[in-house]
């Protein structure tokens, strides 16, 4: 079953075998320069030059220069003491060429041993393993050394992610394109690119590359994609339009845009197509206005969400800003997404606005919380009380939730960032970090109070690969979980042979669900890892019925109704192989993979 669900391991940009202690590579020469800086010479032999990366290591800044010219930047924690994996520099656009990588140390100590102070002073660079460790290769393969690599959840082959980005579904290849906030030089956060993957059932993924890369703007933050009809942009009809944030002193809107399908992208030559004074300025998420017969960006703004309009993709004009006195303001807005959707039972549709927010989430960290209300075209008129705070999932682990772009049937399908910046840096996996949801679909619903909420249900897709039911739990399964409402609670508790545990329970009498994590596994990584999650149930139901999706290291619980969802990393270290419901029924299926 893991060649079925890791055959995309098999592509380029993949983690080496063990390395054996050598030398310098022949044909690289390398020279101490100053204090704090070593500089190596070489012309590509190999497609790779595999760097070792300690993560407790000070962070080196390393120009490319290539004839004298510098070409690009990145980051990487190049080993010091020991080595905890591996990353490539991919050597290919620079063959024939004369390389140098120009590598600057900083003069002080940085690790999370060691806070950033002027007492501790860096190690002797000129005695780092990763000089003798250095190895250039053709190959970089990735084998799956990691024992809470999701099974059926998107993760990157190396390396950190963050934000999905530009998401859209190509009705002609019938693929949907996923790009995401990359690290390709180690697992912690830094040197951001949006990596690309494809798929066509939104469980097995296909690795594409870098798709959008760092270049003198700033690295690329998030953003969105849409596939330009009319050709609006001047690009050509059907081209796939990128607008991202370029990052670097400041933070501007930039675009790209693609006419091989989204598998590489050209920088607009006029970039940046937007820019303002506020510092924290970035995430456009693009939409076709109907109304108005153009194109319509949201933009995070701080604490606010701004509206902007353009006819061609490129010049923008500010409509109107969302946000004053709503919802939660407990840290910066990010990621918005801005879609219309039906309402369940009514004749009527209304307007939702995402708006991820960090810190600020009901149980610490970043969540999404949503507004409902309606839009002329211009502005956006909120319905919902002031004092609301409406959250999209209640775990602790949903972020940056955006939606496909031309998604089929128009549904809105829906993927977020599995983790919480809490601790997003600090999980306990080295050779990648991060994951995401599985797609979700989204609705419009009334709840019992009159209130109207998103519904949270796994997407179509992923239903598809619900199996046989089966006796035993396993590492990855779905369970359902039938229930009678009443005086007496129901607990649901999965469960290892060392006594590792999740408990789950319906309150009735305050009428909520709750996900406890505190035995779980590991949990001490991070002190505001260990927590317990609630959400209200806020439609009063006789039997309630739940899903959970249970992958090596997540648990994902939803309604069976729709009304609400719970996201939640776990991080056992034996799968849960038990299962028990007190007051009521639950079947096992195996997943199709």
């Amino acid at each position: 079953m893991k060649q079925i669900l890791f055959k995309h391991l098999a592509v380029a940009l993949l983690a080496l075998l063990p390395l054996s202690l050598m030398a310098m590579p022949k044909g690289i020469t390398m020279s101490h320069s100053g204090e704090m800086n070593t500089i190596l010479q070489f012309e590509p032999t190999s497609r790779y030059l595999i760097l070792p990366i300690e993560e407790a290591a000070p962070e080196a800044y390393i120009r490319i220069v290539v004839d004298g010219v510098q070409v690009g930047t990145f980051n990487a924690r190049l080993a010091a003491d020991s080595i905890d994996y591996v990353v490539p520099f991919d050597m290919q656009p620079y063959m024939g060429m004369n390389i140098v990588l120009d590598i600057h140390f900083p003069l002080y100590h940085y690790n999370k041993k060691h806070p950033y102070n002027k007492s501790v002073v860096c190690p002797d660079r000129r005695k780092f393993i990763c000089w003798d460790e250095m190895q250039l290769s053709d190959r970089f393969v990735v084998h799956n050394k990691e024992q809470w690599r999701s099974t059926y959840h998107h993760t990157p082959l190396y390396g950190w992610m963050n934000d999905p980005n530009g998401m859209y579904y190509d009705a002609l290849t019938g693929l949907w394109h996923l790009y995401y906030q990359f690290n390709p030089y180690g697992s912690r956060w830094g040197n951001m690119n949006w990596g690309h993957c494809i798929s066509a059932d939104l469980i097995h993924w296909t690795e594409q590359g870098v798709a959008v890369g760092a270049d003198a703007l700033g690295t690329i933050f998030s953003g969105s994609c849409v596939i330009d009809k009319r050709g609006d942009a001047g690009f050509g009809k059907n081209a796939v339009i990128a607008l991202y944030t370029g990052a670097d002193q400041s933070q501007k809107q930039s675009m790209a845009y693609s006419v091989d399908g989204g598998k590489t992208f050209r920088k607009y030559a006029l970039n940046p197509v937007l820019c303002d004074t506020i510092a924290d300025f970035r995430d456009p998420k693009v939409i076709w206005n109907a109304k108005r017969g153009c194109w319509t960006m949201v933009l995070a703004c701080q604490q606010e969400m701004r509206f902007y309009s353009s006819s061609d993709l490129k010049s923008w004009t500010y409509d109107s800003r969302f946000g004053e006195g709503y919802g939660n303001h407990g840290g910066v807005w990010e990621c918005p997404d801005f879609i219309e959707m039906p309402v369940e039972g009514k004749n009527e549709s209304k307007w939702v606005l995402l708006c991820n927010i960090n810190p600020g989430g009901p149980f610490g960290g970043s969540a999404t919380q949503y507004f409902v209300g309606d839009w002329d075209g211009t502005t956006f008129t909120c319905m919902d009380s002031k004092k609301e705070q409406k959250w999209l999932d209640y775990g602790k682990d949903h972020y940056a939730t955006v939606t496909w772009h031309n998604a089929p049937q128009n549904r809105v399908v829906a993927l977020g960032w599995m983790s919480n910046w809490q601790y997003a840096n600090e999980v306990p996996t080295k050779q990648f970090r991060s994951q995401n949801t599985i797609a979700r679909d989204l609705s419009l619903y009334v709840d019992d109070k009159g209130e109207y909420r998103v519904g949270v249900r796994p997407s179509v897709e992923v239903m598809r690969a619900k199996g046989e039911s089966v006796r035993t739990l396993g590492a990855e399964a779905i369970v359902e979980v039938k229930c009678p409402a009443g005086k007496s609670n129901t607990v649901i508790t999965l469960e290892n042979d060392k006594g590792e545990k999740v408990v789950m329970t319906y309150n009735f009498k305050k009428k909520t669900f709750s996900m406890d994590r505190h035995k779980s596994g590991r949990v001490s990584f991070s002190k505001q890892f260990p927590a317990t999650t609630t959400v209200p149930l806020f439609m009063n139901q006789d039997t309630y019925t739940l899903t959970l999706f249970i992958d090596r290291c997540s648990i994902e619980a939803f309604d069976g109704n729709g009304a609400w969802s719970m996201t939640n990393l776990v991080f056992p270290t034996k799968p849960y192989n038990k299962v028990s419901v007190s007051n009521g029924d639950y079947t096992i299926y195996k997943l199709k993979l």
